[in-house]
């Protein structure tokens, strides 16, 4: 099984445009609030149940990764991925849960 290192911005590099633009759609919030509830947790991404095809999931993870709000990681036919709460939090303190509370 093969690991693949995917492009991540650096916690100093999170902009906050780029990641309210990221949570400004519906199922990527509800991805980041499933994400939330164990943050320290990597998940598959096909566990999520989104009502969209494979090509808008994709773009979707692409999305949420090139933000900074999730750290994806390829193993062999998976892709996991897990929220980055504590770059996030010492960046942009309380955003995250603002946010998944405002629904």
């Amino acid at each position: 099984m093969t690991t693949g290192e995917l492009a991540h911005p650096r916690a100093e590099e999170l902009d906050v445009g780029a990641v309210l633009l990221a949570l400004a759609d519906p199922n990527r919030r509800r991805v980041v609030a499933e994400l939330a509830e164990r943050p320290d947790e990597e998940r598959l991404c096909a566990s999520f149940d989104l009502p969209v095809g494979k090509s808008s999931r994709t773009r979707h993870w692409r999305v949420l990764r090139e933000a900074g709000l999730v750290y994806q990681r390829d193993v062999g036919n998976g892709l996991y991925m897990r929220l980055r709460k504590d770059d996030l939090d010492r960046r942009f303190p309380g955003l995250i849960q603002a946010v998944i509370a405002a629904g």
